[in-house]
């Protein structure tokens, strides 16, 4: 039972990290750089591993697509700032 806390814990920390990032994207507060798609990966991390012991499949596979297109989206912006 304990461990099961520990994996809410996970989630209710990423669900608070999704908001806050588009929270502060919304406000115009970061832009949708860095900062925004890093948020977006530690998001998607906590809230799988939250996730994945209850067998969520559905949830699970869409933070790892998310974490996926955030990862891509970090190479995309490390490429263009190794390029200038």
């Amino acid at each position: 039972m304990e461990s099961m806390i520990i994996f809410d814990i996970f989630g209710w920390i990423g669900m608070v990290l999704v908001l806050a990032a588009y929270l502060l994207l919304s406000l115009g507060k970061i832009k949708n750089g860095l900062s925004y798609q890093l948020l977006n990966l530690l998001a998607a991390t906590f809230m799988a591993i939250g996730v994945f012991p209850k067998n969520a499949w559905f949830s699970f596979v869409l933070q790892v697509v998310w974490g996926v297109i955030a990862i891509v989206a970090i190479a995309k912006i490390k490429t263009k700032k190794k390029s200038k």
